[in-house]
């Protein structure tokens, strides 16, 4: 039998993390290794774990650190734990900050429990998951924005361009097509279709978008199509 998914509880809602905990109960393939309430506590935990978490379920507006600080801090170096922000989204301008600090992907609150596990496991397999409509939703109503404002009202540091000088030089005619597709929201089997290319053929090219850019994962390649201006 495999190792199960180590994943770490992150929510200053109890019954949030109850929630997850209890239906975690019956999945053989996951295993709750610790629950915190704070971001300063999320990133304690993680140090402290040993072997880490594979996968953090991070909520984004906590007292004290926010998520997105404790995605920034827990996500670097090597061998981090991949990150997963729940969020309300509708109201929550934190998103695509949580994106550009390490995540690798969101989850909505009110998604049935089943396809949040179903998403920490995609996650912990090394896919980013990011749902095509919600992409679209958060380039155009948050990417252009200004960094939000702290839970103290102060504004956050700005998160550092993923895009380098230079970075799409070696880019092709055809990868920039895609990647401006990726940063759009569409899968690969939706890029295929559009291109007039298969499925196979657009994953290909997304892959060679990952070693060109230096791109962790899909999530990235949305942030840096945007960065491009190749995503409205």
């Amino acid at each position: 039998m495999s190792t199960p998914i180590r994943v770490l509880l992150v929510d200053d809602q109890p019954l949030v993390r109850a929630g997850l905990r209890v239906l975690m109960a019956d999945s053989p393939d996951l295993e709750v290794v610790g629950e915190a309430g704070t971001g300063i506590e999320a990133v304690r935990l993680t140090e402290d774990l040993r072997p880490r978490p594979d996968v953090i379920v991070m909520d984004v507006r906590m007292p004290g650190m926010d998520g997105i600080e404790a995605t920034r801090i827990v996500t670097a170096g090597t061998d981090a734990p991949r990150v997963l922000v729940l969020t309300t989204f509708d109201d929550d301008e934190y998103v695509y900050g949580a994106l550009r600090s390490g995540a690798s992907g969101f989850l909505v609150k009110d998604m049935a429990l089943d396809d949040i596990l179903a998403a920490i496991r995609v996650v912990a397999a090394g896919d980013a998951l990011i749902a095509p409509g919600v992409t679209r939703r958060l380039i155009e109503e948050f990417a252009a924005r200004p960094e939000p404002a702290s839970a103290s009202g102060a504004a956050t540091a700005p998160a550092a361009t993923l895009l380098t000088p230079g970075a799409l030089a070696g880019v092709t005619a055809r990868e920039r097509e895609v990647l401006a597709l990726v940063g759009r929201g569409l899968s690969n089997g939706e890029i295929g279709e559009r291109l007039h290319i298969s499925a196979a053929t657009a994953k290909a090219h997304v892959a060679r978008l990952f070693t060109k850019l230096g791109a962790r994962d899909r999530v990235q390649l949305v942030i840096l199509a945007y960065e491009a201006g190749l995503a409205p």
